[in-house]
């Protein structure tokens, strides 16, 4: 069969797709991964093909510009619940999300992206929960659908709860901000929007059972498989630590999006400069030239992959993105998050805090003092390995992406079926 990935020009976003796309690749299907023209030497790098559509939407130019918009309340969608969230809160995330950061992402692609779907066939595609362009492509050309997580489920989980409290909402606000963008996208191709298209008619999640959210759509299991782009084990990797080994990382794609780091480097080295353990910074070749003196327990090193560095590590410090968190769970390494509220970033930051496996603190809140003691608890404190462990052993019972493949081989003719006896 033929399978097309869609996914948003994030790096971090293509780095959890890999995975699969190997699998159905050495499964001998036929496997295109499509996004706009910034994710196409990513792509290419992964061994894939890549399939440029549309244009650069220059949403990073924004984010650079305007890093307080990582902060602000509409970016956070880690309250999913009736009880967590209002409905005047719940409504403005809706309409500036689709309005700003869903728009501004897909506009650029669909029509490129259809057209593409509709020459090459595909038979399955499988998106970036947020790249709706794939369900449209998927829809136009008839081909199954399904969303690949790159995060907690917010997304499905918002939207069940949006359409819950709408009837409920005063007349004058009864909107829907995604379905009105959805009808206006879609028109051009004579394609229906629905929910199915919205959430795909199935989605792969990566998390361990216990780090969900509760969800009324359809579910298959993938492992995480880390892949963190380029990766060499150098010498000093192939040596055993002397004292426990902390990685810290803001994540590459965080720093070039955001144009900088939202905690002070150099200050958190210095913070844990007296504490018996070997810091491994991984800094972007700018943030490695900024420091002029390093306390004698760290090391500052670039372009090192996190699964080549973490099975050697007893904790790691980070910014909160999803690929330094998915690989830090897979080696069962205790977590500190310093992160912003952007996402599910607080979502899954105190999830994992909750099972025991590490610590969080919104980045503003994160002294030298907090630090220290939160570093020093993670390699101390046997529980905290423990539950990470817990939370290891739980991912690695999920399908790897290899036993995953006959199950969308199904999918894909259950969905030839439906169609089939639609048309008849």
């Amino acid at each position: 069969m033929r399978v097309l990935f869609v996914s948003l020009a994030e790096k971090s976003h293509l780095y959890c797709q890999t995975p699969l796309a190997w699998a159905l690749t050495a499964a001998g299907h036929e496997v295109r991964v499509a996004s706009t023209p910034p994710l196409t030497e990513t792509t290419t790098r992964a061994g894939l093909t890549a399939v440029p559509v549309g244009r650069d939407s220059g949403i990073h130019e924004g984010m650079a510009a305007h890093r307080e918009t990582q902060d602000i309340p509409t970016a956070n969608w880690s309250q999913t619940e009736h009880g967590d969230i209002s409905w005047e809160e719940l409504s403005r995330r809706y309409r500036i999300s689709v309005n700003y950061g869903i728009s501004a992402y897909n506009d650029p692609m669909i029509d490129g992206l259809v057209e593409f779907a509709r020459d090459w066939r595909p038979d399955l595609v499988i998106r970036d929960p947020l790249a709706y362009a794939g369900g449209i492509a998927a829809r136009a050309c008839g081909a199954a659908h399904a969303r690949l997580l790159w995060c907690a489920d917010v997304w499905g989980r918002s939207r069940r709860t949006y359409l819950d409290m709408l009837p409920h909402a005063p007349e004058d606000e009864r909107t829907d901000p995604m379905a009105e963008w959805l009808a206006d996208r879609c028109a051009p191709f004579g394609v229906e929007h629905d929910e199915e298209l919205v959430n795909g008619q199935f989605t792969l999640d990566t998390m361990p059972h216990s780090l969900r959210l509760p969800t009324h759509l359809n579910v298959l299991d993938m492992r995480y498989i880390p892949y963190n782009g380029r990766a060499v084990v150098t010498d000093w990797l192939r040596e055993k630590p002397a004292r426990p080994r902390v990685c810290l990382t803001l994540g590459a794609s965080n720093t070039e999006d955001y144009g900088g780091d939202y905690v002070s480097v150099p200050d958190i080295l210095t913070a844990l400069g007296d504490l018996d353990v070997e810091v491994v910074a991984t800094l972007a070749g700018a943030g490695a030239d900024l420091l002029s003196a390093l306390p004698d327990n760290a090391r500052v090193v670039e372009g090192v992959a996190l699964n080549t560095l973490l099975p050697s590590c007893s904790a790691i410090i980070h910014h909160g993105g999803f690929g330094s968190y998915a690989t830090a769970l897979s080696y069962g390494v205790p977590q500190l998050i310093l992160s912003t509220s952007v996402s599910d970033h607080e979502l899954r930051g105190t999830g994992l805090r909750n099972a025991g496996a590490g610590e969080f603190a919104h980045w503003s809140k994160a002294d030298a003092s907090f630090v220290r003691d939160a570093v020093r608890r993670l390699v101390e404190e046997p529980s905290y390995g423990e539950a990470a462990r817990a939370l290891q052993e739980e991912g690695a019972r999920l399908a790897s992406p290899q036993r995953l493949v006959p199950e969308l081989e199904e999918a894909v003719e259950a969905h030839r079926r439906r169609r089939s006896s639609a048309i008849v």
